[in-house]
């Protein structure tokens, strides 16, 4: 999700000189079957025929643009229109058949992300667990391929990352005057300073703590460090990777004198990838992502680590049975994983409480406020927990998400937000019959979202498909074309007038933030003082906090760690802005409403993509457009991708656009974290704190909240920009195919009618296809609700 002001993902315009490389292999059958076998028979009948649907489209595509390759291999030069054709086939051929959905579980320490990764993937113990501590240190994805053997990719900082964190540890540990009295106990017990300590030990051995810079640099590392930076492991078994994988992603306990090579590298792990060879139970194309609650000290991990949640289009915010009902790193989470849904490509957010089969029956008892059915087991017990659980939380949680997110997304009308799983008694079931455990349940969200994904994607890759072959046909009519597009130019001056009306819909849209940023910049003005207070104010004083403080200092107002929570200065005396904001906002880019309601930006560019549809249709009726009905329904439908295009470049630019408030903030504040950073001594804590505050003062005083909002207010006409301009120059673009004026857009080209029918059947086909998983569906339903209950297992609890 790299942030670049040009447009990534599809281009359905380019004109590339290179017109001669050679199209990507196809997948062989067995590797693409093998894709199949996490997905019961029914819904690998539809997954076959939609994979037999674009294997048989990308063949088409591809003999197609052989014999176009072949038709203008000796011209000297080729028409542009030519050009069009061929590139837009090889970008078709060449289209990767599904984008991977990520999956974040979300959770604090010890909240059970592993245990519930081990359950779903069927390893009971791939990953590492503890009922103690923390164990998974870093990001881990996990995910299923064609691969033979079980396979990680550890991922190390680059040496330039290294150094950074380097120079930010060693800043940390730095003091000019020894403190005393209460700070020198402040120093022992502060978290910040331990964790410091710890990695330089770990990593250069005992006594690294008290060298500078420039010594540790020099220094030797206990470790060996791949060139590559990228550590591979295999192994036949899951048992043996798992063994291998261990000492990478456990967390390190502190004190420990261990000497493997593996435990010494580890301060160095940002990223560990783990492949499973051909699972039953987690499709392709599914990546679970095991996120840490905090982030990271490190600028490149504490990166990586938000734009590991910004891709994930599902978080599961994980939260055992225990903390569920409350608690402020419970209520981060949430609040982060919403953000997500704001300024990245999160459209699905679910509460998964853990570890449920832990409850004391007769603590249960003497507090039950419900039911009148006596329990008469742990079982009954914990079933009733459960019921009540979810449904209070998903009563809390759809409030508030109601709160932040517009009215329309889908997430608000889903009946389920809450599932309570039990990874133990997947694998035990002595208390719990396995669907009880709800293991399985989650498994089949994760087949059915792939499955709709695939379904969506063939069906648009399908239709586009056709489009190109209907314009390849038509290009070889016998009948003269210069005549037939005289009404080109009453298009172009269409197009310009909708353009014109595009912008000023884009204003009236981006123009429903102004009045919630202002009430949000008034509140923030009223409120900072106060916010700020709360994250400068310990229970216990400066005890603890006075090296925490300075490396909240070192990063800029931020300080993620593995054992407290997140501190974001910048973000916290933002937030009334956010607040005030931050319906609006979701309502700006929702992918539902009317051009009517003047608020989402989508539905103005599909009402300016219909227009031009009708436009198009409606001069080609006027003056007699027959024969060439089929370039006429190209063009409309490349509106469409051209158009449609716009929607990922859009998400794109929507977290810069949401991010712009802190970033604003934090650059403005810049001058006083580095003035406090560098303050040591007695009473360091105090004076930190003291900076700090008369530097938010200051800067609040010159108008800091409203240059954020000014700044927030650029990037939306950015965007405006960026949308118009595409607009204009794709559509001119496309607008030469239906010109034979100029440089000579078509000539005779090889025969590609037989291409033409098959994807005509191809794109018939889709309807069927459609169907007849519609009828599969409703079959398996009715054969689940006929088929008798699972009887629950039998239990030494039951009593």
């Amino acid at each position: 999700m790299a942030e670049t002001e040009d447009f990534l993902g599809q281009e359905p315009h380019p004109v590339d000189d290179d017109l001669f490389k050679e199209p990507m292999k196809k997948r062989r059958r067995s590797d693409r079957d093998q894709r199949f076998r996490a997905f019961p028979s029914v819904e690998q009948s539809a997954l076959k025929e939609y994979e037999r649907l674009e294997s048989r489209t990308r063949r088409v595509l591809s003999n197609t643009y052989q014999k176009l390759i072949q038709s203008v291999f000796l011209d000297d030069s080729i028409p542009n229109g030519v050009k069009y054709l061929i590139n837009r086939l090889l970008a078709l051929i060449e289209k990767p058949s599904l984008d991977p959905i990520y999956i974040g579980l979300f959770g604090s320490t010890g909240a059970g992300k592993s245990s519930l990764i081990n359950a779903i993937i069927q390893q009971d113990m791939l990953l590492p667990v503890s009922g103690e501590s923390i164990c998974t240190s870093c990001i881990v994805q996990v995910s299923s391929g064609c691969c033979e053997q079980y396979e990680a990719k550890i991922h190390l900082l680059s040496d330039q990352e290294w150094k950074e964190e380097l120079k930010n540890l060693t800043r940390l540990l730095h003091r000019a005057e020894e403190p005393s009295g209460e700070e020198e106990d402040a120093w022992g017990r502060d978290d910040a300073v331990e964790e410091a300590v710890w990695k330089l030990q770990l990593f250069y051995g005992n006594g690294a703590e008290g060298k500078n810079y420039e010594e540790l640099l020099r220094a030797k590392p206990k470790g060996k460090i791949p060139t590559s930076r990228v550590i591979t492991l295999k192994a036949e078994e899951a048992g043996e990777l798992s063994v291998k994988l261990d000492p990478y992603i456990r967390t390190q306990r502190r004190g420990w004198d261990g000497e493997s090579a593996e435990t010494h590298i580890w301060p160095l792990i940002k990223l560990v990838e783990v492949t499973l060879p051909k699972s039953e139970l987690i499709p392709e194309g599914v990546v679970l992502v095991d996120i840490p609650g905090t982030g990271d000290f490190n600028s490149k991990r504490d990166e990586m680590w938000k734009k590991t949640i910004d891709k994930c289009s599902v978080i599961w915010v994980i939260s055992d049975i225990e903390r569920v009902s409350g608690g402020r790193a419970h209520e981060d989470l949430l609040n982060e994983s919403i953000k997500a849904c704001q300024r990245g490509f999160c459209r699905d957010v679910a509460l998964v409480v853990t570890k449920t089969d832990k409850l004391h029956l007769l603590e249960y008892l003497r507090e039950r406020k419900v039911g009148n059915q006596a329990i008469q087991s742990q079982r009954e017990a914990v079933l009733e927990r459960n019921t009540v659980i979810k449904l209070q939380r998903n009563k809390m949680l759809k409030e508030k998400l109601k709160s932040k997110l517009p009215a329309d997304l889908k997430i608000l009308e889903a009946s389920e937000l809450v599932y309570t799983v039990s990874a133990q008694e997947y694998w035990q079931q002595g208390l719990l019959a396995e669907e009880e455990t709800e293991i399985p349940k989650l498994r089949e969200y994760i087949r059915r979202r792939l499955l709709d994904k695939k379904r969506r994607m063939v069906t648009t890759y399908v239709t586009e498909a056709f489009g190109l072959l209907l314009l390849t046909d038509s290009f070889n009519c016998a009948e003269n074309l210069q005549n037939e597009y005289s009404h080109v130019s009453v298009l172009r001056r269409f197009v310009e007038e909708k353009i014109q009306l595009l912008e000023r819909s884009i204003d009236q849209c981006f123009a429903h933030i102004e009045r919630p940023l202002q009430e949000g910049v008034r509140d923030a003005r009223t409120a900072y003082r106060r916010l700020l207070g709360a994250c400068l104010v310990r229970s216990k004083g400066n005890q603890g906090f006075h090296q925490t403080l300075k490396a909240v200092c070192l990063k800029n107002g931020i300080y993620a760690s593995r054992t407290l929570a997140r501190i974001d200065l910048n973000e916290a005396i933002t937030q009334p802005i956010y607040d005030r904001i931050d319906p609006v906002f979701g309502g700006i880019f929702s992918r539902s409403g009317k051009p009517t309601d003047g608020l989402a930006l989508m539905p103005h560019i599909d009402a300016f993509k219909h227009s031009l549809q009708e436009k198009m249709t409606e001069i080609g009726i006027r003056n007699g457009w027959k024969y060439d009905s089929y370039k006429r329904s190209f063009l409309i439908q490349e509106i469409s991708a051209i158009l449609g295009g716009l929607e990922g470049h859009i998400l794109r630019k929507r977290r810069r656009i949401y991010e712009s408030l802190t970033t604003s903030v934090q650059s403005d504040l810049k001058p006083c974290y580095e003035e406090a950073a560098q303050i040591t001594g007695k009473k360091a804590c105090e004076r930190m704190k003291d900076v700090i505050r008369r530097g938010v003062d200051r800067q609040v005083a010159e108008g800091m909240f409203e240059r954020a909002q000014q700044r927030m207010q650029h990037q939306f006409q950015q965007l405006k920009n960026g949308i118009t301009e595409k607009v204009k120059g794709s559509i001119a673009t496309m607008l030469t195919l239906a010109s034979s004026q100029g440089d000579g857009l078509y000539k005779e080209l090889a025969d590609v009618k037989s291409e033409y029918k098959e994807m005509e059947k191809l794109h018939r086909s889709l309807r069927e296809v459609a169907e007849n998983a519609v009828l599969r569906r409703g079959m398996q339903d009715f054969l689940l609700r006929m088929s008798p209950s699972k009887a629950p297992p039998p239990s030494r609890f039951n009593s």
